[in-house]
């Protein structure tokens, strides 16, 4: 396996999303095991209830494949001060959830409400309430022994290069360093690696083809449709530096988990092989790039020499 390297494993790589009408939704064994057979060493937990919605049992099941639990994504409603009781209870329940399953980790996306309306342009005072909460979702973490991460997010309030330097200049929240959607909100990601590496708490390791990209920011293009294209690729065939970002964060000492995220729809029967096929390319074109002493399973290495 890529043994300098803490790498897991995403759901969404394998189609698995909680979007309605994403496509289908290959079974936790399958998921699980395919990770397995990468070399992978943990996991993301995917769409509530996708691993079962017991914490223990969850804990079980990632168990059994030799998997740990990285963490989850969590939407939240951070700006809106009407509803702020409604979100707290919301992160306790979930960071209770999340640290009884052994997770390290709670990724928060900040969402206009929880049918992923479409993002606004907030005033001064819906900023103040959104950092605001993120200070007070960092406590609520802390007090479960978790981390909240913020994820950078196409369709959420921190979307663009604007938004990401406004919450890194008013909050202390650590982050979610997603190449691919940092790339798709025009921030360069090597430059974020070198200037914030000291507040990445999780990186989400994502290739994008950027016309595509470009088209997805410019509301030419849903998400979905884009991704079905082909938005998201394997590492290395598109348009994002992933290498670069990695050797900034190893020089400066980040030990924590990459997650590959390369989101992919499975739309027929056909499709069912492409995201084990595509997460060994990736995990073949970091074990190229990254500039530390990697090795690599051989069973992960004839997956991706079959899918070249």
């Amino acid at each position: 396996m890529l043994n300098d390297l803490r790498l897991a494993g995403a759901p969404i790589s394998w189609g698995v999303c909680e979007v309605p009408g994403w496509g289908q939704m290959l079974p936790p064994d399958r998921v699980l095991g395919e990770m397995t057979q990468l070399g992978l060493r943990a996991c993301e937990l995917g769409p509530v209830g996708y691993l079962g919605n017991d914490p223990a049992a969850i804990k079980s099941l990632v168990g059994s494949y030799g998997l740990s639990i990285v963490g989850g994504f969590v939407p939240l409603v951070l700006h809106d001060k009407d509803v702020w009781a409604e979100t707290e209870a919301e992160a306790r329940r979930v960071a209770s959830r999340y640290a009884k399953a052994g997770a390290e980790c709670f990724v928060t996306a900040v969402v206009v409400d929880q049918n992923w309306s479409p993002p606004f342009v907030l005033d001064d005072a819906q900023w103040e309430h959104l950092v605001w909460a993120l200070s007070q979702v960092d406590v609520i973490c802390a007090e479960y022994g978790i981390r909240q991460v913020l994820h950078p997010h196409v369709g959420t309030l921190v979307e663009t290069a604007a938004d990401i330097e406004r919450v890194l200049t008013t909050s202390n929240v650590m982050w979610c360093l997603d190449t691919g959607h940092l790339s798709i909100g025009r921030v360069d990601p090597v430059d974020f690696a070198a200037a914030n590496y000291d507040r990445v708490g999780l990186v989400h390791s994502k290739d994008v083809q950027l016309e595509l990209a470009t088209r997805v920011r410019d509301h030419q293009i849903s998400l979905l449709n884009a991704t079905r294209d082909g938005l998201f690729c394997p590492l290395g065939q598109g348009d994002v530096p992933i290498g670069a970002v990695v050797n900034e964060l190893v020089r400066h000492g980040y030990s924590g988990w990459y997650v590959i995220e390369q989101d992919m729809t499975i739309d027929s029967a056909l499709d069912q092989d492409r995201p084990v096929e595509a997460v060994a390319v990736s995990l073949a074109y970091l074990a190229r790039e990254v500039r530390h002493s990697l090795s690599y399973t051989t069973a992960a290495q004839s997956v991706s020499d079959k899918a070249q």
